[in-house]
């Protein structure tokens, strides 16, 4: 992995700054159709503005968080191969689990809004923004701390941050956990951000059409 280790000075302020961004837009009263998720896609967006910033000015830059713009468009085509090859395994997973009469599909439903404004909306600030910003903070930040005591260590502690960060009830985390697992290791091949967050956008996406399908 090409990523410098994120300082924990950097790590502290990161997370005061997402606490502190969480707290403020759960404070206010939103209503509206749309606002909730505008709430959600501004949150996400100031999230990552600031991680960026605080990285660039108490950090190594961008290339600490795995983001050094010489190795971004590797890390596209790293991510694009990376997605392609989970999808046909996961495709092949499908076949087994129908073969079983086990409907995988349940494992990744996610609930849509009904109105199609809501279900545009919900795909490009969940299917895009969110897995950008997630990507910056639980690899960037958290995986690249952890980093320093090793690999396993990295993936274990990032993973358990972001599968608590996707509380699943009633039911497992199968599809959080198994993320975690896989940008991890993205991350730690590619030694690009870029890698991870090619591969959550289009896994997000595509669990939405799905979604959206079935």
């Amino acid at each position: 992995m090409e990523a410098s280790e994120i300082k924990i000075r950097v790590l502290l302020i990161s997370i005061a700054t997402i606490v502190l961004i969480e707290a403020t837009v759960s404070a206010v009263t939103w209503q509206g159709r749309y606002l909730p998720m505008l709430r959600l896609g501004a949150a996400r967006l100031l999230e990552m503005g600031l991680i960026i910033l605080i990285v660039s000015a108490w950090g190594r830059g961008f290339s600490s968080i795995g983001l050094a713009p010489s190795n971004m468009l590797q890390g596209l085509k790293k991510g694009l191969i990376w997605s392609a090859i989970f999808g046909l395994a996961t495709f092949f997973a499908f076949v087994i689990l129908f073969l079983l009469n086990i409907n995988p599909l349940k494992l990744l439903h996610t609930r849509l809004p009904t109105k199609t404004g809501e279900i545009v909306l919900f795909f490009f600030i969940g299917g895009l923004i969110g897995p950008v910003a997630e990507e910056v903070f639980f690899r960037g930040v958290l995986y690249g701390f952890f980093r320093r005591w090793g690999v396993l260590v990295a993936l274990i502690l990032s993973g358990v941050a972001f599968v608590l960060a996707h509380p699943v009830l009633p039911g497992l985390p199968v599809t959080q956990v198994v993320g975690a697992v896989i940008f991890a290791m993205a991350y730690e091949v590619a030694g690009s951000l870029m890698a991870p967050i090619t591969i959550h956008v289009l896994g997000n996406l595509c669990i939405f059409t799905l979604s959206l399908i079935s």
